[in-house]
């Protein structure tokens, strides 16, 4: 009994949120004791390699507790398939090797994060966007986000290429342009090549979103916000089986700021709001420990 008792307050379960930006970590035992957080860049399979991977994690604070850990939950952004999966979990088992490993999608985090066994619609909207209906344990529908090139509705990606596409069409107020280049000091040929030359455009393009989001009492600037947001409900969660009688939960820093603007959206289709996370790495700790 003493020998079991020490094994499940001494286990230590690691569990990770990443998107394409960065990756939150927490490190807890059976009793829900914080030993260690931390943060790396975002593990995203469609942008990375497994030596970036191996290379982050032995830079990290990891690197002194992984003999430590037993079990390792990773949710991330483009594990979408087993495929991508595969890409992550590799790189992870070879680098926590006395712990099992679990990789899952980021979709599904949301959903454990701010459904946990409850049905519902649950959108993340950060660098990029993504949304499905869960049904309390599984993912019953998921409408394609398609990445920042092709959708990703109301993600911060979208938010800065529909800005800087204005910004570079001269469609945007002669204050709002002076600002920019005020702040940035950037030339038509630096964004072009950031975007189609250089690593991580959506990245790039989703930095802008906080100019936006800095000056979002500009009219021009609001009216952009909310027809990304329109799209988004149109294009995504309004092809949910029964949307008008299900409650939507967002998670992600874009929701968070505007989540004024999202309960005015989601009133206009008639949606009732429900949570709205910022960063989901909590209620994941909650979640596992609760469903151990």
């Amino acid at each position: 009994m003493t020998k079991w008792i020490y094994s499940y307050f001494y286990t230590m379960i690691l569990i990770a949120d990443s998107g394409s930006t960065k990756t939150d970590w927490r490190l807890v035992n059976m009793e829900g004791i914080l030993h260690l957080t931390d943060e790396t860049i975002g593990f995203n399979p469609y942008f990375i390699s497994s030596a970036i991977i191996l290379n982050e994690l032995s830079t990290s604070k990891l690197a002194k507790i992984k003999e430590q850990v037993k079990q390792v939950f990773f949710y991330g952004a483009g594990c979408s398939t087993t495929q991508n999966c595969q890409l992550i979990e590799t790189p992870l088992r070879t680098f926590f090797n006395h712990a099992e490993v679990a990789v899952e999608h980021d979709l599904l985090a949301a959903c454990r994060a701010t459904c946990g066994t409850t049905k519902g619609i649950v959108a993340i909207l950060g660098t990029g966007s993504n949304s499905c209906l869960y049904s309390g344990s599984v993912i019953l529908e998921n409408v394609q986000s398609l990445g920042y090139l092709l959708g990703d509705y109301g993600s911060g990606a979208d938010i800065g290429k529909t800005f800087i596409t204005a910004l570079l069409s001269n469609e945007l107020p002669k204050e709002i342009e002076a600002e920019f280049k005020k702040q940035y000091q950037l030339s038509t040929s630096d964004i072009l090549n950031a975007v189609y030359k250089e690593a991580l455009p959506n990245r790039f393009l989703a930095a802008f979103s906080l100019f936006v989001y800095q000056h979002k009492n500009n009219p021009v600037l609001q009216n952009m916000v909310k027809e990304r947001f329109d799209l988004f409900f149109k294009k995504n969660i309004c092809k949910y089986s029964d949307y008008q009688h299900q409650t939507i939960h967002f998670v992600g820093s874009i929701a968070f700021m505007y989540q004024d603007v999202l309960a005015k959206t989601a009133a206009n289709y008639q949606i009732k709001m429900g949570r709205v996370i910022q960063h989901p790495i909590q209620d994941l700790v909650n979640y596992h420990l609760l469903n151990s």
